[in-house]
């Protein structure tokens, strides 16, 4: 690790990105980081815990997002209820069929508008899927409409009951882990650029599972560790 400092901060990059990581990638609170980072014997209050998390979290994004491997052709797309700063806010996510997140977006609405302000965001970055599957939302089929480059793609509806997007259901999971221990989202631009830090570092660390094989499993997490620093060293 480098003990490389940062105009205006006191504390080397290495233990900035370290306390950063922990925030996002564990259900941490600031205090909780603060106190295992004092464990190791470096003093930092929870203030600067949160000034490193929200100065840093949208470029490490940003350069994770870059990192991502090409992704696949279907995409499952879900909305969950968000209650940010006591308005009703519905966060927006699209991911893959096994699991790993393309995007989340952070909206007021969950309207036809909503729906094709998400999917633009997702063809602005990722190339046009050969199948969509989504709830029975009317919103999506009328912004599929809308959108010419998505006329061909196949649009797969499925019921709660069957199950079919789980994938997506289940990604909101740690979500609602954090909207927990944060106590409510606050802040709609704190909580997206949280989300997309989040979200990020999830896909870094996805395929770290207990039925991988032990080895296969510290490989990946070691190639994982790895892509976090270069990412860090990059946009710092």
């Amino acid at each position: 690790m480098s003990g490389k400092k940062l105009p205006g901060y006191r504390f080397p990059l290495a233990v900035i990105s370290y306390a950063v990581w922990m925030y996002h990638r564990f259900t941490l609170s600031h205090r909780d980081v603060e106190e295992l980072l004092l464990e190791r014997g470096i003093v930092v209050s929870r203030e600067s815990i949160r000034t490193w998390c929200i100065n840093f979290s949208d470029l490490l994004a940003q350069g994770l997002r870059h990192r991502e491997l090409p992704r696949g052709s279907r995409w499952h797309l879900d909305e969950m209820h968000v209650d940010v700063g006591g308005v009703t806010h519905w966060l927006w996510r699209a991911a893959l069929e096994h699991g790993v997140v393309l995007d989340v977006f952070l909206q007021q609405h969950r309207d036809t508008e909503a729906a094709k302000s998400f999917s633009e965001r997702l063809l602005g970055e990722y190339d046009t899927p050969e199948v969509i599957h989504t709830d029975k939302l009317w919103s999506y089929g009328a912004s599929l409409r809308e959108l010419p480059v998505l006329h061909a793609v196949e649009h797969v509806q499925v019921v709660s009951p069957a199950r079919c997007n789980n994938l997506v259901e289940q990604s909101h999971r740690p979500t609602r882990r954090q909207e927990r221990q944060q106590r409510g989202f606050r802040s709609r631009r704190r909580t997206q650029s949280f989300l997309d830090l989040h979200v990020r570092i999830a896909n870094l660390h996805h395929a770290a599972r207990s039925t991988v094989p032990a080895p296969h499993r510290r490989s990946h997490q070691q190639a994982a560790f790895k892509t976090w620093w270069g990412t860090v060293q990059r946009v710092a």
